[in-house]
């Protein structure tokens, strides 16, 4: 992961700008609608929670979406696509640059980064849905850089009538 000339705890230039493909990537594929490419960006055994803030910062449990493993994202699209109502939308994500917190000896990286989330209903303006952090586990795998883990903690206690796309 890291060169001689890296230094230690940073990742090497290759991993860098793989790490920030793969931020842009997740964001374009939930923002297109290809709702099958979603939990392709993530382990078989991984974390998706959407929580807020004020759950998060307490140690409690309580989220708004929590999901274990990629069959369960796999489910979630399942609903996306046939059983779940909901007046149709689209989402524009805003991600800053993810911030390497630190690299664990197994080579994970433990990422932040901002996030902001837009909706536009159809004949409405759009607005500002959903607002926070992402606090990521990025491992390598034999695709490349996958999510083990992605908590989407939002600053706000409010969420807009449901969330129906993933964050």
């Amino acid at each position: 992961m890291t060169s001689a000339t890296t230094p230690p705890g940073r990742p090497d230039v290759d991993t860098w700008f793989e790490l920030q493909q793969l931020y842009a990537d997740y964001a374009s594929a939930v923002d297109s609608g290809h709702w099958d490419l979603w939990p392709e960006f993530f382990i078989d055994q991984c974390l998706y929670r959407l929580q807020p803030r004020e759950n998060h910062e307490r140690g409690f449990p309580l989220a708004t979406l929590s999901f274990t493993s990629k069959g369960m994202l796999k489910d979630r699209v399942y609903g996306i696509r046939e059983t779940l109502y909901h007046d149709p939308y689209y989402q524009r994500h805003v991600v800053g640059a993810p911030v390497i917190r630190r690299i664990a000896e197994d080579g994970r990286l433990h990422c932040e980064a901002n996030y902001a989330v837009f909706r536009t209903k159809l004949s409405e303006p759009s607005t500002v849905f959903n607002v926070g952090r992402y606090i990521d586990v990025v491992v390598r795998t034999s695709d490349g850089l996958k999510f083990a883990s992605r908590e989407c903690i939002y600053d706000t206690e409010l969420v807009p009538n449901s969330v129906i796309y993933p964050v």
